[in-house]
């Protein structure tokens, strides 16, 4: 019998006894050693449950079956569930080089115990280190060793094995894109594409499907411009279909998706040809219609960048990282940071704030030995086992330990080591591949926008909280939408389910006004005369014109109405219907120019630490109010008019119409400004024209809807399905849940909650399964219960909504409007594409700044800069 010691203590290489106890003992295991195939992922640099890693004092240890990583704590877990004993140890030993008299680094040879190719993301002064690897085979349970490499002693199978391990390369290189530039072939169309010369032009905002109105995953087709939405896909893409319809009718091969235009490039799709290409004269393509972005990237490289980065952002980058301040490291319990992997910081914020909430440390840290031992077979592919592995790395203080006090004292005798690089903080890959998986944008290596993968990652906490606590929760709300119908004044009321409240920034209200305008007078004379532009000038906004921009009516597009059965002009308000726990408000710094340049306000808004939003709540119909018939719109069929009833135009102002023509508006644009305005004046008609100048179809001539002579039944048929929204769920939309076998009641629900978005409209669905009861009953429960929710959320402040007032509805937690602001992310640079994101978060009384791995007490908060603010609630004392 062979022991442990023996093992431990036998020097190898030669021993003919030691190979064939080496072989008879690996024989039992030698089925369940593999060799890493093609596509195979070795984790050999990061445990799959905690950030431990070589470099760590127990070091890792690799399944050799899996390729899994395990660090000492958890690899006994993973034998237990799988059974599988053979395992290779990797360790690395770091340690200083040693300093030659004059103070450099003693030169020194090739290290031949460098073997691991490993990413480790060391971050300071890696050439001020050396390192030793060591490997070895384990066998559970009884931790048999064999040192390697053993290449005599061991048997063919696992010393390829084992090599094969040793040498593989990142688990994570296989997922970067680069892979997909490589696949990805240029389009036969690219450089004989016809454009055709219809004049269109493509705004950088605005756009709607032209045949559905749908107003995500759109795709231009770069022929004729026609913008049409794309298949629906269960990875979130939405849309009917009819870009490809476009295609089989004209023929017409290459499109582009609309929202993933950027100066690097686009999503290019050949019909023809039935693949993702790519088009190497792209820019020359967009620029047919109006969309001159790449090519004004080219331009701003060169110049406008330079010239920014050294004027107006500058002082936006010292102010929000409070640089040339002696700010103080801090370490432990919800002080480690977050390693930056390359332009991801927007992700490391977002996760900051997240574990700072107490629901998200409740679900997925206190609950981190369950969700470990209940974790599928590959961890690393499993949404809660990665929450909870950042969540215990940030907030165990496993990862964030201060120096001894002699590393201290060595670091006072060493002016060149600073504080701050004992601060080395977590690495988020697994969690980035895991999350950002299929998404085009998350799983690139491009800067990204902080709000939107903040939704990302709601939706995501939503998905896979089905049947169990949901941290979410605390962010969920609902707003109440009144819609008023300008003409017979009569309304309806709706509402919807929201996460995030995005606040205007009026820029007209910036109490430094005229300096603003002498700024713009000076930077224009700079330009004429070919002069270096003047000192920049920061908008100064106050946040009560924030809200009061939020609050006040606006004009909704293509409003039908009811009452008139025709389209008009139709203003909505919105309210709180209940309000969240915790408050996201995100200020609207970005937009487009012109020239389809993102630009970035550059503002600051005087936030305050506490608000209160009591004012807001939603009322609810009042009795002075009529509200609008409970009809929907006729369904209009273009292409067949057969059988159809035309609807006669009421008569057109013609002065009306030539007062707003005067003003150098289209004609045709005015004349459906008036016509759907009912004829109400100039002024209605004017604001008609401002809400829809930006949308393609603007300046076409007016063309009337035709009406099935069933219109009316039809109507009738669904009228009881669903209370009448101002924008209620596309047919297409329904039709497609109702053929994955939901109750058409259900999927207009879950449509109307999701506020059309399919995708999250199937998750909701699977979180909020569909009542026992009658439809009927359903109905009933979906129209009634909402009143009762206004009138007890004023009475009860702390009350959470329970589902059983409203199976159908998502989860409320309603309390009073009272917040203090305990977080804020912050960005730096030109657009969401570019620059750099931090956050600062309040905790223990004192505010913290969290810049990538680096975490200090902040000396000045710069709280008027912020991007994306989070209040948490008052207690009603």
């Amino acid at each position: 019998v062979v022991n442990k010691c023996d093992f431990m203590n036998r020097p190898g290489g030669g021993n003919v006894k030691m190979a064939t106890d080496l072989g008879e003992l690996l024989v039992p295991y030698m089925p369940t050693i593999r060799v890493p195939r093609t596509g195979d992922r070795v984790f050999k640099s990061e445990c799959a449950f905690s950030f431990d890693s070589p470099e760590s004092e127990g070091g890792l240890y690799v399944c050799m079956n899996t390729f899994l990583g395990f660090g000492r704590e958890h690899v006994e877990r993973h034998y237990r569930k799988t059974g599988q004993s053979v395992y290779m140890h990797l360790k690395r030993h770091v340690k200083e080089k040693a300093t030659g008299a004059a103070g450099g680094a003693i030169p020194r040879r090739r290290n031949g115990k460098v073997f691991l190719d490993l990413e480790l993301n060391r971050d300071f002064n890696g050439d001020d280190y050396e390192y030793e690897d060591e490997a070895k085979l384990v066998i559970f349970p009884d931790h048999f060793e064999i040192p390697l490499p053993n290449i005599e002693e061991l048997p063919a199978l696992v010393t390829i094995a084992c090599d094969a391990v040793l040498n593989a390369s990142s688990a994570y290189k296989k997922q970067e894109p680069e892979s997909w530039d490589e696949e990805i072939q240029v389009s036969r169309h690219a450089r004989s594409l016809r454009q055709l010369d219809n004049g269109v032009r493509i705004p950088p905002s605005g756009w709607k499907c032209q045949k559905c109105e749908m107003r995500e995953n759109l795709w231009l087709n770069l022929t004729d411009g026609a913008v049409l939405c794309g298949k629906w896909f269960f990875d979130g893409s939405g849309g009917n279909g009819h870009a490809l319809e476009h295609y089989r009718e004209t023929s017409y091969p290459l499109a582009v998706k609309m929202d993933t235009i950027t100066p690097d490039g686009a999503d290019i799709y050949s019909f023809e040809e039935e693949e993702a290409v790519l088009d190497p004269h792209i820019s020359d393509h967009l620029s047919h219609f109006g969309i001159d972005m790449l090519q004004m990237q080219k331009r701003t490289e060169n110049g406008h960048h330079r010239e920014n980065n050294s004027r107006p952002r500058v002082s936006e980058w010292e102010v929000i990282q409070e640089s040339g301040m002696k700010l103080k490291a801090v370490f432990g319990s919800g002080y480690t940071g977050i390693k930056n992997l390359g332009n991801t910081c927007y992700l490391s914020t977002v996760m900051q704030v997240l574990f700072s909430i107490p629901d998200f440390q409740r679900m997925y840290v206190g609950n981190l030995q369950r969700i470990f031992d209940y974790s599928p077979l590959d961890p690393s592919q499993d949404f809660a086992t990665q929450m909870a592995k950042l969540g215990h790395g940030l907030l165990s203080g496993q990862y964030s330990k201060p120096p001894m006090k002699s590393e201290l004292i060595e670091q006072v005798m060493n002016e060149e080591h600073k504080m701050l690089n004992w601060q080395k903080g977590v690495s988020p890959r697994m969690l980035k591949a895991l999350v950002s998986r299929g998404h085009p944008e998350f799983s690139s290596n491009r800067q990204q926008d902080a709000h939107e993968f903040l939704l990302h990652l709601i939706n995501l906490v939503e998905r896979n909280s089905a049947g169990s606590e949901n941290p979410s929760d605390v962010f969920r709300f609902l707003v109440e939408e009144r819609v008023q119908c300008c003409q017979s004044r009569q309304v309806r009321y709706s509402q919807r389910v929201d996460y995030c409240i995005q606040l205007p920034a009026p820029l007209e209200a910036a109490i430094n006004r005229e300096e603003l305008l002498t700024y713009e007078a000076k930077k224009k004379e700079a330009e004429e005369n070919m002069q270096p532009p003047p000192e920049p000038v920061r908008a100064r906004i106050p946040f009560t014109a924030c809200l009061q921009a939020f609050t006040e009516p606006e004009n909704v597009p293509d409003f039908w109405s009811s009452a008139l059965q025709a389209k008009s002009a139709g203003v909505k308000t919105s309210r709180f219907a209940s309000f969240p726990e915790y408050l996201i408000l995100q200020i609207k710094k970005f937009t487009f120019g012109v020239d389809w340049v993102p630009k970035k306000l550059d503002l600051a808004i005087d936030v305050p630490d506490f608000l209160d939003l009591n004012r807001l709540r939603a009322t609810g119909l009042q009795a002075s109010e009529e509200e609008l018939p409970d009809l929907m719109p006729p369904i209009v069929l273009p292409e067949d008019t057969r059988g159809t009833e035309t609807i006669l135009p009421p008569e057109i102002d013609e002065a009306a119409v030539m007062q707003l023509a005067e003003m150098g508006f289209p004609l045709e644009a005015c004349r459906k400004a008036v016509y759907y305005t009912g004829n109400m004046g100039p002024e209605m008609a004017f604001n008609w024209i401002i809400a829809h100048m930006e949308e393609p179809d603007f300046a076409e001539p007016l063309t009337l809807p035709s009406l099935m002579d069933s219109a009316p039944s039809t109507s009738d048929s669904v009228m009881g399905a669903t209370p009448l929204d101002p924008n209620p769920p596309p047919e297409e939309s329904i039709s497609i849940l109702t053929s994955m076998g939901f109750p058409r009641t259900h999927s207009i629900n879950a449509l109307k909650a999701m506020n059309n978005n399919l995708e999250r409209a199937l998750d909701w669905i699977f979180t909020h399964p569909e009542p026992e009861e009658s439809d009927a009953l359903s109905d009933m429960a979906d129209t009634e219960p909402n009143d009762n929710a206004f009138s007890n959320a004023n009475s009860h402040s702390d009350a959470t909504l329970s589902p059983d007032r409203d199976t159908t509805g998502p989860r409320i937690k309603d309390g009073p409007g009272r917040y203090e602001l305990f977080a804020f992310i912050s960005h730096m640079g030109e657009s969401t594409m570019s620059g750099h994101y931090v956050c600062h978060i309040k905790k223990e009384g004192r505010w913290v700044i969290y810049n990538d791995h680096k975490v200090c007490l902040s000396e000045r908060p710069p709280k008027d800069l912020g991007y994306i603010y989070f209040y948490h609630r008052l207690s009603s004392s």
